[in-house]
């Protein structure tokens, strides 16, 4: 079990695991995600984590098609500018490898923003906290177990 699905667990909400076999090739883990589950782009989620201000970080959470604005997510974090954050630092803060980086089970509960898009989906699919497993849970939870917001983070 990952730290992402724990979490859940603890939590005792409705979730959902889907695994699927990654391919070290793929270019992007949320397409992919999005193809061999058979699902929408638009349901699948990717997590990013961003530097605000180059003194605190913040995760972004927007569908794999989507492109993060950095103006809007400085706005909807309350800082000047974003700038996506050093690898190694969204290692050493998620405690996870890239690729499969989970809004959920972080080593820091750090300012989280879900895409509003989300608002309205029954479920939406995120990293499960590692490459080939997404975890599937009502947008509502996911904010609840982040102390999350829903904002606008792409045009």
């Amino acid at each position: 079990m990952t730290p992402a699905v724990n979490s859940a667990i603890k939590a005792k909400i409705t979730f959902q695991l889907h695994e699927y076999t990654h391919d070290p090739a793929a270019e992007s883990y949320g397409l992919e995600a999005a193809e061999k589950l058979g699902l929408p782009p638009e349901r699948v989620f990717k997590t990013l984590v961003v530097a605000l201000d180059g003194k605190s970080l913040a995760v972004a959470i927007l569908p794999v098609e989507c492109q993060l604005n950095m103006k809007l997510i400085a706005r909807a974090a309350g800082a000047k500018k974003a700038a996506m954050a050093d690898k190694n630092e969204v290692v050493r803060s998620s405690g996870y490898v890239l690729g499969g980086v989970s809004p959920l089970g972080q080593k820091k509960l750090l300012p989280t923003f879900l895409h509003n898009s989300a608002e309205t989906a029954p479920t939406i699919f995120v990293s499960a906290g590692r490459r080939g497993l997404e975890i599937e849970l009502a947008p509502q939870d996911l904010l609840r177990l982040t102390r999350g917001q829903f904002a606008p983070l792409a045009v």
